[in-house]
């Protein structure tokens, strides 16, 4: 029931009872209907722009996840990078040392890549900048494996040529150490020639033994001269071992091998004679390293004990003259 309301009249000083219209009731009830819709949109405007939706909250933590799996990743990335700069340590401070090798240059291993567009695409994306920055950090290193895995293909041919300079390389006497005349040969240095008695530099080592002992090739090669025909060497062969390395052998009494020839170390090649500027039966030793003539004494590492080759430095130290 509603309440009968009144109000006071000032003129007749009485209370007198107030009557509602409809219409003013209608008015009213639409006062009311425009003022709560009115406070109902401020409302929801304010909580919209304060209060995140239930969409929004579920985008809010999709984002969480993403940037902790992003973080995840980057810090993933940052081992790779580890393990990929270790390598290229490895690969040039220790795998390049051991084969001789120049380590890969800077500029190979990180040169630029791309242009300053490429990454363009992104623009328009949120967080265009992570997503830019992740990707080229991606690329980058991919390139870094791609290079070090070229590098690796690199080192092993670098190991398998490795194994045949080791086979290359002079690294035995040209005589059977039990053949050898004399203890004492003749060394590299400044002798005085046996025949012109001057002083003139020995370039290589004499080794004395009867004549027809057998010589050997002191590494693998070919057979690049076997002839008479350079003056003061008589009978005399080269073998050309590659990687830079000759080797000569000299004073020959026969010569059993041929031109072209491929030959093993300690294999065969000629006998001990004294053809040419020769005082007595000799090999005349010669090991050319890059077109220069260097101390054979440092290459007979296969042949001898540590004493041995002691003994063989200091005697062919003292020996003061040569055989050829």
């Amino acid at each position: 029931m509603s309440k009968v309301k009144y109000k006071f009249n000032t003129k007749s000083l009485t209370y007198e009872k107030v009557s509602v219209t409809f219409k003013q009731r209608f008015w009213r009830f639409l006062s009311y209907i425009a003022t709560g819709l009115v406070f109902a949109t401020i409302t929801i405007v304010v909580s919209r722009q304060v209060l995140p939706s239930p969409s929004e909250k579920k985008k809010n933590r999709e984002l969480e996840a993403v940037l902790l799996q992003y973080d995840l990743l980057e810090n993933k990335m940052a081992k790779i990078e580890q393990v990929l700069k270790d390598l290229e340590d490895r690969d040039d401070n220790i795998y390049r040392t051991i084969f001789e090798a120049e380590p890969l240059p800077k500029s190979i291993r990180y040169a630029g890549f791309g242009g300053s567009d490429k990454y363009s695409a992104f623009d328009n994306y949120e967080n265009s900048d992570l997503l830019k920055n992740t990707t080229e950090r991606i690329d980058r290193i991919s390139k870094q494996l791609y290079i070090q895995s070229k590098s690796f293909d690199e080192v092993v041919q670098l190991a398998k040529s490795k194994e045949k300079l080791m086979a290359s390389i002079p690294a035995i006497m040209p005589i059977n150490q039990k053949e050898l005349a004399h203890a004492v040969t003749s060394g590299f240095g400044w002798r005085t020639h046996p025949i012109y008695k001057t002083q003139e530099f020995h370039p290589g080592m004499d080794f004395a033994a009867q004549q027809g002992t057998p010589i050997y090739a002191t590494g693998d090669g070919v057979i690049s001269t076997a002839d008479n025909l350079a003056q003061g060497y008589g009978n005399h062969v080269i073998v050309n071992h590659g990687f830079g390395y000759e080797t000569l052998y000299g004073h020959m009494s026969k010569i059993v091998a041929k031109v072209g020839q491929k030959v093993t170390r300690g294999q065969l090649i000629g006998y001990v004679g004294s053809t040419g500027l020769s005082t007595a039966p000799h090999v005349h030793y010669e090991v050319i390293k890059n077109h220069d003539k260097v101390n054979p004494i440092n290459f007979y590492f296969n042949d001898l004990s540590p004493e041995q080759y002691q003994l063989m430095v200091e005697l062919s130290k003292k020996s003061s003259q040569s055989f050829d």
